[in-house]
């Protein structure tokens, strides 16, 4: 079997001997660099642009400003209901947020547009910025489940709220892009999740027609959500290249990451839990507002959406319902980070169930498996609209509680272990769906499956590379289901002038779920078309053959067989084939799916807290996770630890802070192999009864557990104080606080 091996990932050879395929190492004949001028406040309108100074210095060839871009904007993708701004200006007088851009300078080399940028004068005119979204401009509110939620009267009812700090995807690869314009075609050789899309909205940004347009990625060097969409900073190279006809690159600086590159997480939630007498759960209820920064982006309110769609998570409850609103504040605009939303749902829904066993004097784990959905109840209709597809959720929760144990030495720190359960949206889609929500693209993918004369197969789908292993797993499917030996697979990625169309790319966990469906397909048609080839050739029914190997062969007749290669070399020559076919084989599918998938996990923390400094050290962390059918373990297994080491970031460390003056700090802290804990996870396997193959996404699970299992864990070790355990990220001073107040 090829699905379900350790298959070594094939990306790995050229990554780790210096032959990756990055947009650093493009270098075109005449390449010219570009520098991107950020406005030094957070609001305010820009009165004047000087650009004499600049212009003028050595090496210095153009100077963009937000005259020269008139009319050139991209478009918001998803849209909230009574959202009016359905696009935003790559270059803009009005000034919405630290970072924002204000021009472009062009020179000849990285180091001559840098030093011209000092020289530009701006005039601006400074207003006060808000930053609070507490005070906030809300552009969209409305409901999503049962309004009656918020006044179940019961029992027993907890109520808390919830703050989550801005967090930046930060990943290794920066930003980067570097654009050619001949006067035929722009070509964009792009770090970018989403091809297509990229293509797309350059189309319609530079009023050209998409088929004058191509987009190459190679080994992005990760996105997590950050760049799944196309940025004013990459439109400008774009802009440039074309008004100087000579390849322009352009690569975020360090800062840019913190300034201009979307973060994510920036929310707070007002929440209430209402339990019966017995701990039965009633209602959940959450008042949530998103910071959607200075503008809406490409996803808007779609990440707080996801929060209030997934808040009920694995859990029964007759009522649950989320009042959502996005404000507008002088920040920089938030937008996709790993998870989308669902590491802030799981805290808030985790949190009150561990301060309702607490209060209750209840076992926390018992508490949930008395309200977690059975594996006879699924599929299962969520209160908020998911329809959950498969699994065991009881099981993954006993057996992460099994696994934990806690990590004991007399050091005068104060240990607890906290748990948290999930179940996680995967395989966005399907494209209907997507529209009735205000996306404005399509959620299917198509695959091509070409067997070449000497039976080797090829590979073309639409998802990218943004190192999750896409090309083996594909590879893996494509040699089960033709029966080629994995060697002889190449996976072709990351091309709009070959790849098929894919709306959105590989976002939302949906890469070999949604693109290895249409993969399966195409395979499955390529197969039963060999066999028809063979069938003829030999003379019996198509039923009546076998996969041997490397030969299609009679069943029960070990001499009556053709090989692979002599049924592949036939039909490109097209000798003998049945009547109706052509020759060739190559077979082309689409899948848009029925619906989403839906992993789940159920995750434990072992915690140290120093009560003098208010310092946390997560000592053991284990994760129990179902992504359906796992096509190659060790990487979904390395996904599923890298996922959790980065939201470790997000529970402890890394908050991007801004000022009253709307100034964002450049002290981000990711976390470092001395914050990361041995990580222990086990895989389980529950088919999905919607995706050709039964895959679940696996991607984004690692990060949605982290912050929720991590501050039960807080509040387990502190409970003194466990009312207040409410905030990611939980840094010392945060803790220390909760300890003195």
């Amino acid at each position: 079997m090829v699905i379900g091996s350790r298959a070594p990932r094939r990306e790995d050879a050229r990554l780790l001997t210096g032959r990756g395929r990055f947009v650093g190492t493009v270098r075109l004949p005449g390449m010219v660099y570009g520098f991107v001028v950020r406005s030094p406040i957070a609001h305010g309108r820009l009165l004047g642009l000087d650009v004499k100074a600049a212009r003028a210095c050595d090496g210095v060839l153009d100077v963009i400003t937000p005259a020269d871009t008139a009319g050139v904007t991209l478009p918001c993708v998803s849209l909230a209901p009574g959202q009016q701004q359905t696009s935003y200006p790559v270059l803009d007088d009005t000034l919405r947020y630290v970072g924002q851009p204000v021009a472009m300078i062009v020179a000849l080399t990285p180091e001559a547009a840098r030093d011209a940028a000092d020289l530009l004068d701006l005039d601006l005119d400074e207003l006060t910025p808000v930053v609070d979204v507490e005070e906030g401009s809300v552009i969209t509110e409305f409901t999503l489940g049962d309004a009656g939620a918020a006044d179940v009267q019961s029992a027993h009812v907890v109520e808390m709220t919830f703050r989550y700090g801005r967090a930046a995807p930060y990943p290794m690869e920066p930003r980067g892009v570097v654009a050619e314009y001949t006067g035929e075609q722009l070509t964009l050789w792009t770090t970018t999740q989403a091809p297509h899309q990229a293509r797309d909205h350059l189309a319609e940004a530079l009023g050209l027609s998409i088929d004058r347009i191509r987009v190459v990625t190679g080994d992005t060097g990760g996105g997590f959500g950050g760049k799944e969409h196309l940025y004013p900073d990459e439109t400008l190279a774009c802009v440039a290249a074309m008004r100087l006809g000579r390849p322009v690159a352009w690569s975020e600086a360090p800062g840019d990451k913190l300034v201009a590159t979307l973060p994510a997480r920036a929310a707070r939630h007002r929440a209430r839990l209402a339990l019966d007498e017995d701990g039965r759960f009633l209602a959940l209820y959450a008042d949530v507002l998103g910071d959607l920064g200075g503008h809406p982006s490409n996803v808007g309110i779609s990440p707080f959406a996801v929060t209030a769609s997934m808040l009920p998570g694995p859990y029964r409850f007759p009522q649950a319902g989320v009042r959502l609103r996005g404000a507008l504040t002088n920040t920089t605009p938030t937008g996709s980070y790993r998870g989308f939303g669902q590491p802030e749902a799981a805290m808030t829904r985790e949190r009150l169930i561990d301060e309702a066993a607490r209060r209750l004097g209840l076992d926390p784990v018992e508490l949930r498996l008395r309200n977690l959905i059975g594996p006879e109840e699924l599929p299962y209709a969520s209160r908020t609209g998911p329809v959950y597809d498969s699994g065991d959720y009881p099981r993954a929760l006993r057996t992460v509680r099994d696994l934990a144990a806690a990590v004991a030495p007399a050091d005068g720190r104060r240990r607890g272990i906290g748990f948290s359960c999930q179940v996680e949206g995967t395989g966005l889609g399907p494209s209907e769906a997507m529209r009735q929500m205000g996306m404005l693209v399509g959620g299917f993918e198509s695959a091509i499956v070409r067997m070449e004369p000497d039976a080797s197969v090829v590979v073309h789908s639409g998802v990218a590379v943004i190192g999750q292993g896409i090309e083996t797993t594909l590879a893996q499917i494509a040699a089960e289901r033709t029966g080629v030996p994995l060697d002889s697979v190449r996976v072709l990625l990351g091309d709009t002038a070959s790849a098929p169309y894919s709306g959105v790319g590989s976002i939302a966990s949906r890469s070999l779920v949604v693109g290895g469906g249409a993969l399966a397909r195409a395979a499955d048609r390529l197969r039963e078309k060999v066999f028809a080839l063979a069938a003829h050739r030999l003379e019996v029914a198509p039923e009546d053959l076998e996969l041997r190997g490397q030969e299609v062969g009679v069943k029960g007749d070990p001499r009556a067989a053709l090989t692979l290669k002599e049924i592949a070399t036939s039909a490109w020559r097209g000798w003998d084939l049945p009547e109706g076919y052509s020759p060739g084989l190559e077979e082309r599918a689409t899948y848009d799916p029925p619906d989403s998938t839906y992993a789940y996990a159920a995750h434990a923390a072992a915690v140290a807290v120093d009560p003098e400094t208010g310092k946390v050290e997560v000592e053991r962390y284990w994760a129990v996770a179902d992504s359906g059918v796992v096509v190659n373990p060790a990487i979904v297994e390395g996904q599923q630890v890298g996922g959790i080491a980065q939201s470790i970031g997000m529970a402890l460390s890394e908050e991007i802070v801004y000022s009253a003056e709307g100034q964002p700090t450049l002290d981000y802290l990711p976390p470092t192999v001395r914050e990361v804990p041995d990580i222990t996870v086990v895989m389980q396997s529950t088919p999905s009864p919607i995706t050709p193959g039964g895959m679940k996404g696996a991607g984004e699970s690692g990060t949605i557990g982290p912050p929720a299992a991590i501050a039960n864990a807080v509040a387990a070790a502190l409970p003194e104080i466990a009312e207040r355990v409410n905030r990611t990220p939980m840094t010392p001073e945060v803790v220390w606080g909760w300890l003195n107040e």
